[in-house]
């Protein structure tokens, strides 16, 4: 058996999963420091279930606690940035496009050295190894704890990087360090600043992820902990401190995985409402689309591994405006509903109240909604059900009708028809799908690399072989472990039949 956690804005949800059955859910306010509501919704299920903890074989945790870092400007650590790419690439230093307050938060010293390499692989001028020592023993001096390492072409050749990593292990023992090719893709600014961002979180994921473990010694089990990450896989938690990053949009992707495992649809659209937003994607054979644009997180821009999600302000904690019926949104209550929203005896009108009245579901007291206009009543839920529409619609790629899978708390705001869609789709134990969907991740490995010199069928194996690697390394069977995307592009305009290969796998959590 394995419980899946998963934290939202409102809410914390966690379910048992027996197999593939959902043995037993429940779902409890998240708290400002996040940690207590993962406590609690870990010790109630298994209480409630009444499943030893002995029995347990993992649990899976889902968090939003590292991009709130970010977006909220709390607990990231100064970072020393080290880009070798001299004489290229001088104009824009690292950090030259945050936003300047966080900047300011989170620039330690900076340092620029000659090396990198060309588009084609060779060489852009000789590695400057003295160099490289000399910006180590700076940063040794300078009390950072983390450093991001970024190299031009790097995803070409990683060896620079890697080099560097041992002359900073060297001269700066205990460093975290934070190489560019584990993470980003060609582009060098957003491959740097996501490099940067993870270096900053690190001190932040192990104390997370500490916390995390201590919360599982307190209900009495040692089973293995995963953390679910930004594709819908998981990864073990020392890998997850590693790269913070990874699972920066685990929420919405763990609602698509398990919409897709509830409703047996592998190709289909999600709506996940929640208390705070409403979150669209896409399924392609069971795993949210990619976004293969740049993404940005708390105004940085970045280029990494990313779902192609669309969230809008629309959740059961979305504010109203008594006075302006097609006012809602986007400020939300968030996990003060229970304590803000009018059916609960609060002072402000939310979706919910309006959900209420309307009788589309039964919570707290509908005495406290019974005075609202029915005219208005009507007219937010038209503005609702276009807000709706709207965001749908959006993330569509073709004109074509497709399925749409609905899930999450506030599963009852989406209506029963929608345009250009199939089919609206309900599926069991819809309120805890983000749940589901971290229980039953699997682990994935991925490659993202140009070959050259050597035939297309021996690049697709060679990146196949390697994504099998990392997804072992990350704790996956050797034995399961099944080919899920490859895709490769021709380069002509380099030599020695280059070609770019990406190849993903998955397999199931080793146990």
């Amino acid at each position: 058996m394995r419980i899946g956690i998963d934290v939202g804005g409102t809410n914390t949800d966690a379910v048992i999963i027996d197999g593939e059955t959902v043995r037993h859910a429940v779902k409890r306010a998240t708290t400002a420091d996040v940690l207590g509501g993962i406590e609690a919704a870990l010790g109630d299920v298994i209480a409630e279930a009444g499943v030893p903890p002995s029995a347990l074989s993992a649990v899976m945790i889902g968090t939003t606690h590292f991009t709130n870092a970010v977006v909220q400007r709390s607990q990231l650590s100064r970072v020393a940035a080290v880009r070798i790419g001299l004489p290229a690439a001088a104009t824009l230093p690292p950090f030259v496009d945050w936003p300047p307050d966080l900047r300011e938060l989170v620039r330690g010293p900076v340092f620029m050295v000659r090396g990198g390499y060309e588009i084609d692989g060779r060489a852009l001028v000789p590695f400057d190894r003295n160099g490289l020592r000399e910006a180590a023993r700076a940063i040794a001096g300078s009390g950072v704890t983390a450093v991001g390492v970024s190299s031009v072409f790097s995803p070409l050749n990683p060896d620079l990087e890697q080099e560097a990593a041992e002359i900073l292990s060297e001269i700066c023992p205990g460093i975290a360090i934070t190489l560019s090719h584990e993470l980003g893709r060609i582009g060098l600014l957003p491959r740097e600043n996501v490099t940067l961002l993870n270096a900053a979180l690190h001190q932040m994921a192990r104390d997370t992820v500490a916390a995390f473990v201590e919360a599982l010694r307190r209900v009495g089990t040692s089973a293995p902990l995963f953390i679910t990450q930004n594709d819908g896989t998981v990864v073990l938690a020392d890998e997850a401190v590693r790269f913070p990053v990874r699972s920066f949009a685990s929420g919405p992707t763990n609602s698509l995985r398990g919409a897709s495992l509830l409703s047996g649809l592998d190709d289909a659209m999600v709506i996940d409402v929640g208390g705070t937003t409403a979150d669209i994607g896409t399924l392609v054979r069971g795993f949210p689309r990619e976004a293969n644009n740049v993404v940005h997180i708390g105004g940085v821009r970045t280029l990494f591994r990313m779902p192609d999600l669309l969230s809008v302000g629309l959740g059961g904690g979305t504010l109203c405006d008594p006075a302006d019926p097609k006012s809602i949104g986007p400020r939300s209550v968030g996990f003060d509903l229970q304590r803000r929203a009018r059916v609960f005896g609060g002072p402000d009108l939310t979706v919910t109240d309006i959900a209420v009245a309307a009788k589309l579901i039964d919570l707290g007291d509908q005495g406290r909604v019974a005075s609202l206009d029915k005219s208005y009543v009507e007219g937010a839920l038209a503005q609702i059900r276009t807000i709706i529409a709207t965001a749908v619609d959006r993330m569509k790629t073709s004109a074509a009708e497709v399925p749409l899978i609905v899930v999450g708390g506030g599963a009852f705001l989406v209506p029963d028809r929608l345009p250009g869609i199939s089919k609206v789709v309900e599926v069991p134990n819809a309120a805890v799908a983000n749940a589901v969907g971290a229980a039953m991740a699997q682990v994935s490995g991925e490659v993202d690399q140009v070959f050259s010199g050597m035939e297309r069928a021996r690049a697709l194996d060679a990146a196949t072989e390697q994504a099998r690697a990392n997804a072992v390394r990350s704790g996956a069977l050797e034995h399961s472990i099944r080919l899920v995307e490859v895709e490769d592009i021709p380069l002509s305009y380099l030599p020695g039949n280059s070609m770019r290969v990406r190849a993903r796998v998955v397999g199931s959590v080793s146990m």
